[in-house]
């Protein structure tokens, strides 16, 4: 059983600013992420183009229980709030 957990992105892009997010997944889908290609578009405004590789030291895992997880996943579904970096991953890496 592959069990999903709470985890924040945080990534840091220079002087346009940073993305953040609050997201709930399998550590294997976190592990496979990690080293492939994000493109977030022009999230921080015009022009813009925010993209690059995911580092593992941009995800961190959030221990909560698994009743607080299934209530938040209920809720609101695999991405609380901000960006969730899983669904921003470009296909050319697979």
């Amino acid at each position: 059983m592959n069990e999903k957990h709470l985890y924040s992105f945080e990534c840091d892009c220079g002087r346009m600013g940073a993305l953040y997010g609050l997201f709930i997944a399998t550590e294997s889908e976190v592990t496979d992420a990690v080293g492939k290609n994000a493109y977030f578009g022009e999230v921080l405004g015009k022009h813009s183009e925010v993209y690059g590789t995911i580092e593992e030291s941009y995800i961190t895992k959030i221990e909560v229980s698994p009743l607080t997880l299934k209530e938040l996943e209920d809720k609101f579904g695999d991405t609380l709030s901000g960006y969730n970096p899983l669904e921003y991953l470009s296909g050319e890496d697979e």
